[in-house]
């Protein structure tokens, strides 16, 4: 069977429609994914905004169980040392479902092993 001119030119047309839907579908799917990427980024520095904020008030709130002018603000990388009568503590303050880093896990164990203790150094 033996296509038209015409029909051949239809084809054609057709195609070259179908590949620029295609390309103007694509360059939109590219330009919404790093549309997606950027509002994720955003949200992100928000929440260590957020929680570094959090972090300084936090000994202040009446649900904080220690008394927050013994309390000292390190920042890192853990937020700060408690001092009470018979114990020091060492404390992370984390906002919504923040997690420890692999630092703070470390220091916590150090603190559950006992590998703590204290040093004097004199300058001379």
């Amino acid at each position: 069977m033996q296509l038209e001119g015409w029909t051949i030119l239809v084809l054609i047309a057709v195609c070259i429609v179908l590949f620029l839907l295609l390309c103007y579908s694509n360059r939109k799917l590219t330009a919404q994914s790093e549309s997606l990427a950027q509002l994720d980024s955003q949200k992100r520095s928000q929440s260590v905004r957020y929680g570094k904020l959090t972090e300084q008030f936090m000994p202040f709130l009446e649900s904080y169980p220690y008394d927050p002018h013994d309390f000292r603000f390190l920042g890192a990388p853990i937020d700060g040392v408690q001092f009470t009568e018979d114990s020091i503590v060492l404390i992370e303050f984390k906002a919504a479902d923040s997690r420890l880093s692999n630092r703070q896990r470390a220091i916590k164990k150090i603190v559950e092993e006992g590998a703590v203790r204290f040093e004097t150094h004199r300058v001379s």
